[in-house]
């Protein structure tokens, strides 16, 4: 059996990145994702000896991170800006490209009840299932925002101008 200390570890190493690109998509800032990261992991440090199943980590790190960001609007209120689509560093190798950028305005067009349950599946890499669970809907519920979300996005995308994609 392994000590707190070597789970821990293990469990920073696995999932560090994916619940950094997640807070990055949250709150459209890197600083709060970091932070939110680091909370996160803070909380999971004091409670590891509840994870019984290494199989749910992700996804108990993942609602971990999703009530750190909920605690932060608790904690105070918030003057609320639009943010700048471009500031987004989600993947720093394509952040300058103008797919990247189009896809990042359209996201951010998105309701959260559709923006959510997609990037909780293409980021976290959940199931429609664990998606269910997470939002506490139905799966059939998650399913149609999913097909929604991307019907919205291809929408959106199809009719962004091709200027930007031109040198």
């Amino acid at each position: 059996m392994w000590d707190k200390k070597s789970r821990f570890t293990v469990l920073v190493e696995a999932f560090n990145a994916d619940l950094y690109r997640y807070a990055i998509w949250l709150t459209g800032d890197k600083h709060v994702a970091e932070d939110l990261v680091q909370e996160t992991f803070t909380r999971a440090w004091r409670s590891l000896d509840s994870l019984r199943d290494e199989r749910a980590a992700k996804s108990w790190l993942i609602t971990t991170l999703r009530r750190e960001n909920a605690r932060r609007f608790a904690r105070k209120s918030l003057d609320q800006v639009a943010i700048d689509v471009d500031t987004l560093e989600a993947v720093e190798a394509m952040e300058n490209s103008p797919e990247a950028r189009a896809l990042g305005r359209a996201l951010d067009n998105l309701s959260p009840d559709y923006r959510e349950p997609l990037l909780l599946q293409i980021i976290g890499g959940f199931s429609v299932n664990e998606i269910a669970t997470e939002m506490q809907l139905t799966a059939g519920a998650v399913t149609t925002r999913l097909f929604r979300a991307r019907q919205k996005l291809r929408a959106v995308l199809d009719d962004e101008p091709d200027s930007e994609a031109m040198p």
